[in-house]
């Protein structure tokens, strides 16, 4: 039986190996495949969908909303909309690293100055985003001119 204990587990493991696809293997066609095409982050964004949609049939939290911060806390206590919560993050920053990837190997970004952003969206989300922005001012993207024939 499915718990959010177990899928907890299950999507923590599902996304580090697309993170250690992004930081290990950034070129590899798997990588592209898995992480890079969108479909590792679809499939926690369908993960989601799927448990908030039973979270909101099966076990609405009462008192539960996003109007306050006491109606986030009373929504998360529910241990459905928890995981649902923790995918989310998952996704969201599994698309983002993916995202920085394919950004960086198109301005041309060493791997190794992009490994920290990743790994700290991994951990930090934003916190990577920021670092990547950063890093990115210094690698504008490539103007490829088209010769006449």
């Amino acid at each position: 039986m499915l718990t959010p204990d177990l899928l907890f587990t299950i999507a923590n493991n599902v996304a580090v190996v697309g993170w250690v696809l992004l930081v290990l293997a950034p070129r590899w066609r798997g990588t592209r495949a898995v992480v890079l095409s969108g479909a590792l982050p679809l499939l926690l964004a369908a993960t989601y969908a799927a448990v908030i949609g039973y979270q909101t049939v099966a076990h609405p939290a009462a008192g539960g909303g996003f109007g306050s911060l006491a109606q986030v806390a009373a929504l998360f206590r529910q241990p459905w909309a928890l995981v649902a919560g923790w995918v989310h993050y998952l996704c969201f920053d599994m698309w983002t690293g993916a995202w920085e990837l394919r950004d960086a190997q198109r301005r041309g970004v060493p791997h190794g100055l992009l490994v920290p952003c990743l790994l700290l969206t991994f951990m930090f989300g934003p916190v990577g985003l920021l670092l990547y922005f950063g890093v990115r001012q210094r690698y504008p993207v490539p103007v490829v001119l088209a010769l006449p024939n």
